[in-house]
């Protein structure tokens, strides 16, 4: 690799490292040490608009239900989720947040605006939407070149 590749995928690694950790040790404190950080994605998920069903948040997660399934079980027990079957439909499975589950949601949601307003502390107004215009480019670009299951391929071909 070159210099320039060395540097952004030393700077690309750390960064989602950094993040990661520092999420980690905020979400998972208090009244929520008793869940993980993915569990707290998939609260994220689910959301605060009433019943999701399964198969929207394992799509939203990029997850199989299977997967799903075995995250929700332990939020069930845990008390932060409710799972019950559609009237309508008695195959489908829908999801609802209990009060505790909305507590968490608020934490994740008060997290990552404590985490944007310390990462772009100091910065100007400019600089800010320079960061928004490069961070949406870097996300496009992600979203175009890696799709999940070709991108192991493409990567071993490069």
């Amino acid at each position: 690799m070159s210099s320039r590749e060395d540097t952004l995928n030393h700077l690309l690694v750390w960064l989602m490292k950094d993040i990661m950790e520092i999420e980690e040790k905020f979400l998972i404190s208090g009244e929520f040490k008793d869940i993980t950080n993915n569990d707290m994605h998939v609260i994220e998920a689910i959301g605060l608009d009433g019943h999701k069903k399964m198969t929207d948040i394992a799509k939203t997660l990029s997850v199989t239900t299977g997967t799903l399934t075995k995250s929700m079980d332990g939020l069930v027990r845990k008390q932060y989720v409710n799972r019950n079957r559609s009237e309508e439909d008695k195959r489908v499975v829908l999801i609802s947040l209990t009060e505790k589950g909305v507590r968490a949601f608020h934490h994740h949601e008060n997290f990552h605006k404590i985490l944007i307003k310390r990462a772009t502390r100091g910065m100007s107004e400019e600089e800010i939407c320079f960061l928004i215009n490069i961070l949406a480019k870097l996300k496009d670009s992600f979203r175009l070149n890696f799709k999940i299951g070709e991108m192991v391929n493409d990567m071993l071909q490069d």
